[in-house]
């Protein structure tokens, strides 16, 4: 089992990230898969999720600014991040949409949104 998101870092207020995830086939193959993230103190939110054909759905935060993707013969899920607020530092994970919370998540990839 593999869940492995990169791409995360510091970015200022108004910059942009990209971040991928590389997720095993029995997770990946014929699934929506889905980018969460958690931050300081909160609970684990949705941001955006994907269908296997390419349409994409968005939390209402992040529409607007941020775009999923996936590369069905890499197993790769990514989003695009613009237009970045201090209100999205997180640690974004991906995973299958409606993943068990209990269940295993992978590390994520820290994102921070400071000047």
């Amino acid at each position: 089992v593999q869940l492995q998101a990169s791409g995360g870092g510091l970015a200022q207020p108004g910059g942009s990230l990209r971040l991928s995830c590389v997720a095993s086939p029995s997770i990946f193959s014929g699934n929506e898969m889905a980018w969460y993230r958690k931050a300081l103190g909160k609970e684990r939110e949705f941001v955006a999720r994907i269908y296997p054909s390419g349409s994409g759905y968005y939390a209402n935060s992040v529409r607007g600014r941020f775009t999923i993707s996936r590369d069905n013969a890499k197993n790769v899920v990514s989003l695009q991040m613009n237009s970045l607020e201090p209100e999205d530092t997180a640690t974004y994970y991906c995973n299958r949409y409606g993943a068990n919370d209990g269940g295993y998540w992978g590390q994520g990839t820290q994102v921070t949104v400071s000047s």
